[in-house]
């Protein structure tokens, strides 16, 4: 009897951040189920991955790497969200269609799609084709309940149907969930009207297009969530994904990873070093990098710092304040992009600076590692709102009259999170939670379980 092999199309919405969770989710798929995965970028971030697979990554070897255009020219800004998910909902849709079709002809069927849930076209692609698909949303399941409670929202006042703020109060979507501020809202963050209503047109095309999914998968644990996925119950928590729980290294980067930066975490003290790291969309203006550079300096600690060649505003090598590399000479260790799951791991880290992204965020907490939050855009504010509210976990800064987060906020606040030993005995406590749900008869373990049970009936068109 031939066994059958499932073969699943995953496609994500094309940022760093919702790339590597993606390729994550894939590789574990093909660890308990021995399935064959097409993974299918844009062709802009499908270079960048490539490009950025170091000698050792056998990710290609188990995932077909594949890519379709995104409508925009090579040289055209892809920050520019408007512009970009325009061009993705005219272009995209039918070059998946063409992926699909091509692949189907080759006597090898599509048995499921796993698109983004931000990529709800996607979903009804898979719906046209008969077809059966899954939404994976990578971020907290209180940020999708806020997507899907929009049409409330606007009922009750609280923001009006082009996503303007017009109650500022604290809110609770139910009354088992954290208070949530409506100026931290994902669509709140952008100032522009125009980029704004573009979000609420396409959140609400995505909440329709998600009824298509036969499952909503989610990123993130009961443990961590448990008033977001009991209003939800059709949101499924799968995770953390880590690649380490699969004893292997993550994939889908668009930067190469620094791993000599591990040696150098090997030479210093347990619970020593400050891990700085803003993921890969935020930008800091030259007066607000030399503060925190300041600021890391006047601590006296040491520190590992990411700094992304296009982390400055119109920066380079001489944004740094003069001297700088010079005074903190081997107390700290900056590199372009870092292994961020095995820096996490090491014991000689001690808190996070982070711009608390959901991935660095589930990430920290995998590891017991406590937070100084630094949120930039998007879910990243309401992030904050969990590690340190919530959680309590962690510390977030104040900026001063001029908009900037001070030297002096920096250092101080520094001094509270390593002078508060609480912080670390909670980060270890939903540490143990959060792990003990991915292990074997924990929460998503079982939930996962469920999930690879279901793909093992798909076979192909309906």
């Amino acid at each position: 009897m031939v066994q059958f092999i499932p073969h699943i199309v995953a496609i994500p919405y094309p940022a760093q951040g919702h790339v590597l969770p993606l390729m994550e989710l894939s590789l574990w798929l093909i660890k308990e189920l021995g399935c064959k995965i097409t993974f299918v970028n844009s062709e802009f971030n499908h270079k960048r991955v490539i490009k950025s697979l170091s000698e050792n990554d056998d990710v290609q070897d188990k995932i077909s790497l594949i890519s379709i255009p995104d409508g925009l020219e090579p040289h055209e800004d892809r920050t520019d969200l408007k512009k970009l998910t325009e061009s993705i909902n005219e272009v995209m849709p039918g070059k998946l269609m063409e992926v699909i079709n091509m692949i189907n002809s080759n006597d090898s069927q599509i048995s499921c799609v796993i698109a983004d849930e931000n990529m709800g076209w996607a979903l009804e692609v898979a719906a046209k084709l008969n077809i059966r698909s899954a939404a994976f949303w990578p971020a907290a399941a209180a940020t999708l309940a806020s997507l899907f409670s929009v049409s409330k929202l606007i009922d009750d006042g609280i923001i009006d149907k082009d996503g303007a703020i017009l109650k500022a109060q604290g809110i609770k979507l139910s009354p088992n969930m954290p208070i949530m501020n409506p100026s931290d809202f994902s669509w709140a963050t952008f100032p522009d009207p125009a980029m704004r209503k573009m979000i609420m047109d396409l959140v609400a095309d995505n909440n329709e297009r998600a009824k298509f999914a036969d499952w909503i998968i989610c990123n993130s644990a009961k443990e961590l969530e448990p008033g977001a996925f009991a209003m939800f119950p059709q949101v499924s928590p799968i995770g953390p994904l880590l690649s380490s729980n699969r004893l292997g290294s993550s994939a889908g980067h668009f930067w190469p990873e620094d791993s000599n930066c591990l040696k150098w975490l090997d030479q210093q003290p347990h619970n020593s070093v400050i891990y700085v790291a803003f993921g890969s969309f935020t930008i800091l203006d030259l007066t607000q990098f030399q503060e925190l550079a300041l600021g890391l300096e006047s601590s006296k600690r040491r520190f590992l710092w990411v700094v992304r060649e296009d982390l400055i505003l119109d920066g380079d090598d001489s944004a740094y304040p003069k001297g700088f590399k010079d005074r903190v000479g081997s107390r700290g260790h900056i590199v372009k992009w870092a292994p961020q799951q095995k820096v996490l791991a090491h014991p000689s880290i001690a808190c996070f600076l982070s711009h608390c992204g959901w991935n660095s965020t589930v990430e920290s907490v995998s590891n017991g590692v406590p937070f100084l939050c630094w949120p930039y855009f998007a879910d990243q504010l309401f992030n904050q709102s969990y590690i340190c509210d919530v959680w309590k976990v962690g510390l977030g800064f104040n900026k001063n009259e001029f908009g900037v987060i001070g030297k002096e906020e920096i250092q101080n606040k520094m001094d509270k999170l390593f002078g508060d030993e609480t912080f670390k005995e909670r980060a270890l406590d939903l540490q143990a939670k959060v792990n003990s749900s991915v292990k074997e008869g924990g929460n998503s373990n079982k939930m996962f379980g469920k999930f690879i049970d279901w793909i093992k009936t798909q076979r192909g068109s309906i």
